[in-house]
């Protein structure tokens, strides 16, 4: 785009396709209205895009017009977002960013969130706070939390989610199972032994998932123990209470190993959630960084017959 866009020709053409009227859109901007519906059109003849159809009654934006319009309106926001933190930080007037999180999410994900965020803020502070998925969308509402990393799926309707990591679901069992020797396993032939699951009321709608998971491959859940934590799901496994899915990349307690399941593509999927980018002048930096880098590495990810765990490097 010619370098000719400044920021006062940005707010000459969101302020005209607010108002479709040259004369109102000068009035918003403090302009004479003959400086700028010439500045506006020297601009579209520069870049040989025409922006607004000129009509006897007021303007009308063109298809192509829309999309310059649009760029406008975003790219101001953005400034005006970027003014706003800069002089918090400048002041040291940012408030903690208070960051919820299930035990379920790869500790992994919260360090790089924790070394990327004082990257991008230095001297700027985190405080975390765990709690159930359930718990820490609670939090959310009542905004005693402002943002949370949370295990999809999360209602699109009700916050703002950002998915940040995905990895495979694996089977986790004793390294002296019988299925130790196999690289992969057939989930219809060790679906009555995976009995351990987190408790469904931690996070409904994921538990929900799962049974729809199983059912599409006409298999039922055999949900025997249920547990609160990872921790927990793995000590019930070295008991030999049964087997469980857990995310491929948990950190492994000794004496246990993981295997693959053959055939299904069936993923632990982590999110940047919450409520509205108002409730902490960092939020809108922080999801339009971590939507861009999980759009990149969707992009890099290369086509392959083995499933290969994917972990977003966070803020690098």
């Amino acid at each position: 785009m010619s370098d000719s866009l400044t920021f006062r020709l940005l707010r000459y053409i969101k302020a005209s396709a607010e108002s479709l009227n040259f004369t109102r859109a000068a009035e918003q901007v403090f302009v004479a209205q003959s400086s700028l519906s010439h500045q506006i059109g020297k601009f579209e003849d520069n870049i040989d895009v025409t922006i607004f159809d000129r009509l006897q009654n007021g303007l009308k934006l063109t298809p192509a017009g829309r999309i310059v319009a649009t760029y406008a309106e975003n790219t101001l926001r953005e400034w005006e977002q970027t003014l706003v933190m800069a002089r918090a930080v400048q002041r040291n007037e940012v408030p903690p960013l208070r960051v919820g999180f299930s035990s379920f999410v790869n500790a992994k994900l919260l360090e790089k969130f924790h070394e990327g965020y004082d990257r991008m803020f230095s001297g700027c502070t985190i405080q975390l706070l765990s709690g159930d998925p359930l718990l820490c969308l609670q939090r959310l509402d009542g905004r005693t939390l402002d943002c949370a990393i949370l295990p999809l799926p999360i209602d699109e309707k009700l916050y703002c989610v950002q998915q940040i990591a995905q990895s495979p679901l694996v089977v986790c069992m004793r390294s002296d199972d019988v299925l130790a020797d196999l690289a992969l396993v057939d989930i219809h032939e060790v679906a009555q032994r995976i009995t351990i699951f987190p408790d469904p009321e931690l996070h409904p709608s994921a538990h929900a998932c799962l049974l729809e998971m199983f059912g599409e491959l006409g298999i039922s859940m055999h949900l025997s123990c249920s547990a609160r934590t990872p921790s927990e799901i793995q000590w019930m496994v070295k008991e030999r209470f049964g087997l469980a899915l857990i995310d491929q990349l948990s950190p492994l307690d000794s004496g246990l190993i993981t295997r693959a399941i053959v055939g299904l593509n069936w993923t632990a999927d982590t999110a940047f959630v919450y409520v509205s980018p108002t409730d902490h002048v960092a939020l809108p930096f922080v999801e339009r960084f971590l939507r861009e880098t999980w759009m990149e590495s969707r992009r890099r990810r290369l086509p392959s017959k083995v499933r290969v765990p994917e972990q977003m490097e966070l803020l690098v």
